[in-house]
């Protein structure tokens, strides 16, 4: 007879924080929870782990019954396990955070979740549980992180002017960076590949578009580097 466990086992669940960016601005996809507890509040798409399944191919599936959303960069951010988090019972979170393209993705709201929406990460809504500190904590590690690691071809347009890559630095860390000194860093690199191609339909000069080399760019994160702006 396989062996038991003779005392209460926590829920496990999966909440997913999903950055992407515009022009202006930094942006959570959070979808409204189709089902009580807080039913009609907006929340992180997530869910409970079958177990079947690892906890990644969980946050993987919850994001696609969602939100539509697939193959998208996802990192394991924290595991929360706060007394008292979820009404329904004891439950421990693994929390993680994404980054996609928002051009690339259409999201659509299925599952129990009534819809699904892009949100400013400066001006979010009131989230169920405890996901207004899940979002600072990932906004947190992200700040922190595109300093040692550049990130950015995950949130950008597979081709971008330096104007671009320096403006989405400057939304993730909110604030300001010197144009000569973030070009002169960023270029220093040589994780970025100089295109024969400039903007199209600007009111401006057109500028000279890059891309990144994510050959030089693994090589460069295996072996270590400092990114600090």
């Amino acid at each position: 007879m396989p062996h038991t466990y003779d005392y209460p086992r926590a829920a496990l669940t999966v909440d997913c924080v999903v950055f992407g960016l515009d022009e202006d601005d930094l942006k959570v996809l959070l979808i409204q929870r189709g089902q009580e507890p807080f039913a009609g509040r907006w929340a992180l798409p997530g869910g409970f782990v079958h177990v079947d399944e690892t906890i990644d191919q969980a946050a993987r599936r919850e994001l696609q019954e969602e939100t539509g959303l697939s193959k998208v960069y996802l990192e394991q951010l924290y595991t929360v396990g706060d007394l008292g988090r979820d009404p329904r019972e004891r439950v421990v979170t693994v929390a993680y955070y994404a980054l996609v393209r928002l051009g690339d993705h259409r999201v659509q709201a299925a599952t129990d979740a009534r819809n699904a929406a892009w949100f400013a990460v400066d001006d979010p809504p009131r989230l169920a549980f405890d996901h207004d500190a899940i979002l600072a904590l990932a906004l947190t590690r992200l700040q922190g992180k595109v300093r040692y690691q550049p990130l950015g071809f995950e949130l950008l347009p597979p081709k971008f002017s330096l104007t671009r890559l320096q403006r989405m630095y400057e939304i993730i860390l909110e604030r300001p960076l010197d144009k000569r000194n973030f070009r002169k860093k960023v270029l220093s690199l040589g994780i970025l590949e100089e295109l024969d191609e400039v903007e199209q339909d600007v009111a401006h000069r057109a500028a000279r578009l890059y891309r990144f080399d994510e050959r030089s760019y693994r090589q460069l994160v295996k072996d270590g580097f400092n990114f600090e702006l």
